[in-house]
């Protein structure tokens, strides 16, 4: 069994903890935030929306700016595509990047990345599917028992970490071990809208279960005060983690 490389892929502090998903509609609107989000934030996440928006190399120009970035692409092809995606994706100078966590496509993963970055996460089941929607799909697996199976083949896999929801992330916790980053997206605060999120929780329920990290998009970029809102859950992570 391969074993996780998550060694400096670790939070540094609370601020840290939370990423904040620029889901917005171009790399204008994106830089935007970043400013006026400024010091309280240091994680970002791009996804397919901003990526097919000139978001690679903002990616880049982050990373070299000093912040940590998520670049998420949940990828998923023929095992030599994943390879050369991820050795690709290497000099972009991203923190994590993200790949279905399917055992072909993890294993494939791995064999494509040369240096310590970057961090690969496994995404076991997405926090907009519930039991229903994995049944339509074709899964005879609910969404927990689904989640540890992919988690036990990230682990064989040699994955640095998971994305999975924290309802799942105790069990999860208990099933890989401390070496294993997991990242939870599907936050939503206190009196928030759940949106299109199916499995949802707190940032204090998260890191209570044991998420290392929490991916927060809409309670955030589509505030009225942004950065009030991002200090407000980075309050909550530091005040869990006490």
């Amino acid at each position: 069994m391969a074993e996780a490389r998550a060694t400096d892929l670790g939070p540094r502090d609370a601020r840290d903890r939370l990423i904040v998903a620029l889901d917005v509609p171009g790399v204008d609107e994106a830089r935007a935030m970043v400013e006026t989000l400024g010091d309280s934030v240091s994680f970002f996440k791009i996804g397919f929306e901003l990526v097919f928006s000139g978001g690679l190399g903002l990616a880049e120009e982050l990373a070299r700016a000093g912040k940590r970035v998520f670049l998420d692409m949940k990828l998923l092809d023929i095992a030599n595509t994943v390879t050369r995606a991820v050795t690709a994706a290497e000099r972009l100078g991203v923190t994590f990047l993200t790949v279905h966590a399917y055992p072909q496509a993890m294993t494939a993963a791995v064999a494509g990345r040369h240096g310590g970055r970057p961090g690969l996460l496994g995404v076991t089941v997405l926090t907009s599917l519930a039991d229903g929607d994995l049944l339509d799909a074709g899964y005879a697996l609910g969404a927990d028992e689904l989640v540890a199976a992919r988690a036990r083949a990230a682990l064989h896999a040699g994955m640095d970490g998971l994305v999975c929801s924290a309802l799942e992330v105790a069990r999860v916790r208990q099933l890989v071990g401390p070496g294993m980053m997991l990242v939870t997206p599907g936050i939503r605060p206190a009196g928030s809208a759940r949106g299109d999120q199916k499995r949802v929780t707190t940032p204090r329920d998260a890191v209570a279960a044991g998420a290392d990290y929490l991916v927060v998009g809409r309670p955030i970029v589509e505030a009225s005060e942004p950065r009030a809102s991002a200090e407000h859950i980075v309050a909550e992570i530091a005040a869990a983690s006490a």
